[in-house]
């Protein structure tokens, strides 16, 4: 039987409880975690490993959780499920609105699925975050938590009447710590926010909210814009074995962490996927403006589409389509943990096994030009068929009859009075205009 939720969590019903908090590290975890030790919670830090780039030493960050009122902080390694996902998404094509290849949320997931069954095994019965009540973020932490362990409840501190009274904003958190000599990093006027993993960054709010600040406004982390890339192509060859990539050029990948690193780098140089700009629509309702870096899921991920490409008929094809934009979007609003996106994951999966092929590109000023393609057993490309010339594989004339019977539904509409424009043997000739 379905037990009714008990609605909103706020901090008067965790008080003398242990909750499970999901630290970044930042000022919002340090306030968070020292505010509730003072309200009374118990506070255990779990901060994921995701590779992010903007902490060089994820032990500090257990120590700063620590000094700031945590009674235990664990680093919980999720690099292998970062580039796991990544490479699902990339059998899916899964991007959001056409562009985004969901690097924040994959990363939300990874998440909460590794730590959950920390907390539990601990016996902790609340997991807590610091996402805003504004984003999607918040929506993806409680519908995973919801449909991965739904004895579990979710406590959301700025959703939380008291926390916000307390916290208006930053320079309210900023003093808040200075006062109580918090070890937070010192606060820098960053000119926007952004959010790291090995897959990507995602950079957004403080000036880039404005529409006449140009993404070239974002300094690049994962590589160089495309405009300041190299003057000259560099081509490079993927390998791909059942939907995995095995290899760069000479570079044998282990795993996908490996692959992942490897393109990053290749790509990042050659600005591939680098300072892409969305104004998306957030599954809150409103819109939301960001630049996005993600070399090496764009250079693998468009390799893997050319063999799709090679692969897919054409019903095949539109099923593929309709799917990947359907889990992108299911990624992206925090459905990504129910049946409906397992049974697209599992689609994209059977896909997936007739992926295999070495594909050649060319990067050039942060684009992935197509080169050459070969040992691709599953390809339903078949030149001699696909040639203007004479072929056994193909006769000309047997298309006759094949166009013939198509002709037969387009006379009918037409004599239906379904075409707009169609003429009749009655209709009068057009005037000859005067010279």
């Amino acid at each position: 039987m379905l037990r009714r939720s008990r609605g909103t969590v706020n901090v008067s019903d965790l008080r003398g409880r242990r909750v499970a908090f999901c630290a970044s590290g930042g000022l919002d975890s340090c306030t968070v975690t020292h505010w509730l030790t003072e309200q009374g919670v118990e506070v255990v830090s779990y901060t994921a490993d995701l590779g992010q780039s903007d902490e060089e030493d994820l032990g500090a960050v257990a120590e700063r959780m620590q000094a700031c009122g945590a009674v235990a902080a664990h680093v919980v390694p999720l690099r292998d499920q970062m580039a796991e996902a990544g490479l699902r998404a990339v059998q899916a094509q899964a991007r959001y609105e056409g562009g985004y290849w969901n690097t924040t949320p994959l990363a939300r997931y990874v998440t909460v699925r590794g730590v959950l069954p920390l907390a539990m095994a601990a016996g902790e019965r609340v997991l807590s975050h610091g996402s805003t009540g504004r984003g999607n973020d918040q929506v993806r932490f409680q519908l995973a938590t919801n449909m991965l362990a739904p004895a579990m409840e979710v406590y959301a501190p700025w959703r939380d009447q008291a926390f916000l009274d307390a916290f208006g904003g930053r320079e309210e958190m900023i003093a808040y710590c200075t006062e109580r000599g918090l070890p937070i990093k010192a606060p820098s006027k960053a000119r926007y926010s952004t959010d790291a993993n090995l897959l990507g960054l995602t950079h957004e709010a403080g000036e880039l909210e404005s529409l006449v600040t140009p993404a070239s406004f974002v300094e690049p982390e994962m590589g160089v814009r495309p405009f300041d890339a190299p003057d000259r192509p560099e081509r490079l060859t993927l390998r791909f074995e059942r939907g995995r990539p095995l290899a760069i050029d000479d570079t044998t990948l282990a795993d996908a962490v490996a692959a992942f690193a490897v393109a990053n780098e290749r790509a990042g140089r050659h600005g591939v996927g680098i300072n892409l700009h969305l104004v998306e629509n957030r599954f809150v309702g409103v819109k939301s403006r960001g630049v996005y870096e993600a070399p090496g899921l764009e250079l693998i991920g468009s390799a893997y589409a050319m063999l799709l490409q090679l692969v897919l008929d054409r019903r095949a094809r539109r099923l593929f389509d309709a799917n990947a934009g359907f889990l992108a979007e299911q990624i992206y609003q925090g459905y990504g943990e129910d049946l409906a996106s397992r049974l697209a994951q599992e689609l994209a999966g059977s896909v997936a096994e007739l992926v295999t092929g070495t594909i050649t590109v060319e990067l050039y000023k942060g684009t992935v030009g197509f080169v050459s393609a070969c040992d691709v057993p599953h390809s339903l490309y078949v030149e001699e068929a696909a040639s203007m010339a004479r072929s056994d594989a193909f006769d000309h004339s047997d298309s006759e009859g094949f166009v013939r019977v198509l002709g037969v539904g387009a006379r009918a509409s037409s004599l239906r009075g379904q075409v707009a424009g169609a003429l009749s043997p009655q209709a009068p000739a057009p005037q000859t205009p005067p010279s």
